[in-house]
């Protein structure tokens, strides 16, 4: 399953004129997720990749930046006559946010279904689930982490062979699991498969100060997108509005033993050169990404996950042979 994250707004609460507010899209295999939808994010998509037919819209949290984008999103889905079902999950309190923004955006033709969710429940999908977990802000607000599942080990034709089974559709039966027929009898899948190879994961923080329940989620992440609003010296003031600090984000990816760390949510004030030395020094493969990149996410077996500058704009670029931890 191809799967990539893009970033259509990476900037705080206000957005400027280079960076949107909060909104990343998840493209795994077939399914569009849509994790959090500030304030103009349809103009991104028409920006970047198009107007993007999400699947799900996940809420972090109810604060306006992060769910302005709602509105104007919906309608015009709405005005293109998009008959596929809309799922809107969050926590507590999106029931009510609908009973006020329909007055803006009015009833839509399409199905539409809102969920709300307790801390660490899940949507389930084929092959991952996407499962909420208690952050640390002002309100109650989640993260969201996207596991997928283990895959079977590598098949080994020459074993298969070896022990009878010579029909290319057993190989085909024992790789989805099922036992066949050999020559010398039953051929069972661990007999020609190797060790369950390991999912990935990504995991979307939202608004949050460092907390031990976004550590514990991203335990071995792929990539993790945290929330960096404060540099140095603003530690009393990223605890009272439950933001965080880079450099503690720093250490806590170093902790989580992640492969990427991805700083969103960054104030307008700071210099983001500035920022990112100060999270690379606890975490080296840290990077500050701008609206529209885009990071790949192969295999662990393919390598890490890799940025591409710009790429929502340049659908099928590549980055020049760099993986993320060595970007500016």
């Amino acid at each position: 399953m191809d799967l990539d994250v893009i970033f259509l707004g990476t900037g705080g609460s206000v957005p400027s004129a280079r960076r949107s507010t909060a909104c990343v899209l998840v493209r795994a295999g077939g399914k569009r997720l849509l994790f959090d939808c500030g304030e103009g994010a349809q103009r991104q998509m028409q920006r970047s990749t198009g107007l993007v037919q999400a699947d799900e819209i996940y809420l972090t949290h109810l604060h306006a930046d992060h769910y302005l984008g709602i509105p104007g999103l919906l309608k015009t889905y709405d005005l293109n006559e998009r008959e596929a079902p809309l799922r809107v999950v969050g926590p507590p309190g999106v029931l009510e946010l609908f009973v006020a923004l329909e007055r803006i955006m009015g009833r839509v033709r399409y199905p539409l279904e809102l969920v709300e969710l307790g801390p660490d429940e899940a949507i389930g999908y084929d092959s991952f689930e996407v499962r909420s977990f208690s952050v640390q802000h002002r309100i109650t607000a989640y993260g969201w982490a996207f596991v997928e599942e283990e895959r079977p080990g590598r098949f080994d034709p020459e074993r298969a062979q070896a022990l009878g089974v010579t029909h290319k559709p057993d190989f085909a039966r024992l790789q989805a699991g099922e036992t066949v027929s050999g020559d010398a009898g039953s051929v069972k899948p661990g007999q020609v498969l190797g060790e369950a190879r390991p999912g990935r994961k990504i995991v979307i923080t939202g608004d949050t100060v460092p907390c031990e329940m976004t550590r514990m989620a991203a335990h071995q992440a792929e990539l993790l997108v945290h929330d960096a609003t404060f540099g140095d010296g603003e530690e009393e003031r990223a605890a009272q509005t439950g933001h965080s600090v880079v450099r503690q984000v720093g250490r806590l990816a170093r902790e989580a033993d992640i492969k990427a760390l991805a700083l969103v949510h960054i104030s307008s004030r700071y210099h983001v050169a500035s920022l990112l030395e100060e999270a690379r020094a606890e975490f080296p493969a840290a990077f500050a990404p701008r609206d529209f990149d885009l990071v790949e996410i192969p295999f662990p077996e393919r390598g890490d996950p890799r940025l591409v500058p710009n790429g929502a704009r340049e659908p099928g670029a590549l980055a020049a042979d760099t993986h993320v931890e060595s970007q500016p």
